[in-house]
């Protein structure tokens, strides 16, 4: 029972979005990120969108040994409140945005 409550804290991915959905999105605007190939250990406090430029990235979280992987060209969404291990094969370098907790 005490997994069901983390089933909502899903990684979402869209492979390779589209140059217009990107401009929408605004990403070039966003701040950007890297790392060297490793594993993280990361708890995301608030909602972040991601676009990977570079890298491939196995993320595991705490609750399960499945993974998600995704990697260059690859648009992901991760929920706020999941803690899980970011196994980097591939040195990364991403553009990143949180959500703001209250709209304004």
């Amino acid at each position: 029972m005490a997994s069901d409550s983390n089933s909502n804290l899903r990684i979402n991915i869209e492979s390779n979005p589209s140059e217009s959905r990107l401009a929408e999105l605004n990403i070039k605007c966003w701040p950007k990120w890297g790392c060297s190939p490793g594993k993280y250990q990361l708890k995301f406090d608030a909602e972040e969108t991601c676009y990977l430029l570079k890298g491939k990235v196995k993320v595991y979280t705490k609750e399960s040994s499945e993974f998600v992987e995704f990697g260059a060209g690859d648009l992901v969404t991760i929920p706020k409140g999941l803690s899980c291990t970011w196994d980097v094969s591939i040195a990364v370098d991403k553009y990143y945005k949180f959500e703001a907790s209250s709209s304004s």
